[in-house]
């Protein structure tokens, strides 16, 4: 079948099956095949690894087949293209996790930060960089999106120019991250959408909108257009992928990879026990 011809069935199918409200897995299994079996992309973030080397987890990474390494600092941006892999998701000054584009005042520090590491991310084929909204700290939720539109739109033109992603992070306030303020899909996304720009994405975490929403599949798949990242982990715990916690994980790869989405699923879980065991079975799981 054409390439053009499956993009059209999924475009089709895809938004009937959102409005119907189901999701069987059947369904997931056929649209994958239709669209060529997409592959899911996978990473792994470095800062789950700390007691291993990162050229360590490179190598061992690249050989159960991941193809990038998440949350690297721009001096290690060139080592995972040692062993075949590219840094999938960069820091490069979006801020932190509880100050940053919620608020004005942050807006002139974010895009200097961002001016001068997105040129150097496209050079060394990162494909992505990590921003924040911010904790709300008294701040409703109107303006608090306003003010974070307006920090992306500053930046938006020179990721476009040089065809990397600013990713806004959706995290839970509920656990991790109390008073974080994108701690919904539907905040989120009405930020991106306002941006508007096809550099400017939100990265999905798995584990965090579980804890806040639930609702996995149908989210992803509602929303894909304004996905750029994915991230994983065990809910509860933050933990491995595996029958001790509550996420369906082949369920959930099928629903992205139902999407066609090109991007990376970056794995993001803190081990309990060998951590290149844990990381080799989470891979194999999320393989479909």
């Amino acid at each position: 079948m054409a390439k053009m011809a499956r993009r059209a069935i999924l475009k089709t199918v895809v938004p009937a099956i959102t409005a119907a409200g189901v999701l069987p897995s059947s369904t997931l299994d056929s649209l994958a095949r239709v669209a060529g079996k997409p592959r899911i992309r996978q990473s792994a973030s470095r800062w789950c690894y700390q007691k291993i080397s990162l050229e360590e987890l490179c190598a061992k990474g690249a050989e159960m087949g991941l193809e990038g390494i998440d949350l690297l600092n721009e001096e290690e941006w060139e080592i995972p293209r040692q062993y075949g892999l590219v840094c999938s998701m960069g820091y490069g000054g979006g801020g932190e996790i509880p100050n940053a584009l919620n608020r004005v005042e942050n807006h002139a520090r974010i895009e200097a930060a961002f001016r001068k590491s997105i040129p150097h991310a496209a050079k060394a084929g990162v494909p992505n960089l990590i921003t924040f909204s911010g904790n709300r700290d008294g701040l409703s939720a109107e303006e608090g999106s306003r003010n974070t539109v307006a920090g992306l739109n500053r930046v938006k033109k020179v990721a476009e120019d040089h065809g990397v992603t600013i990713c806004l992070e959706l995290l839970n306030s509920k656990v991790d991250h109390k008073d974080y303020m994108c701690d919904h899909t539907a905040w989120g996304v009405r930020v991106i959408e306002e941006v508007n720009s096809p550099n400017v994405k939100l990265l999905y975490d798995i584990y965090h909108m579980q804890i806040m929403e639930g609702d996995l599949s149908q989210t992803i798949i509602a929303n894909s257009h304004w996905i750029g990242h994915f991230h994983t982990g065990g809910v509860p715990g933050r933990h491995e992928l595996d029958d001790s916690q509550e996420v369906n994980w082949t369920g959930v790869m099928r629903a992205i990879a139902s999407t066609g989405f090109q991007g990376f699923v970056g794995h993001e879980f803190i081990p309990t026990r060998d951590p290149m065991t844990s990381l080799r079975q989470a891979v194999a799981l999320c393989s479909v």
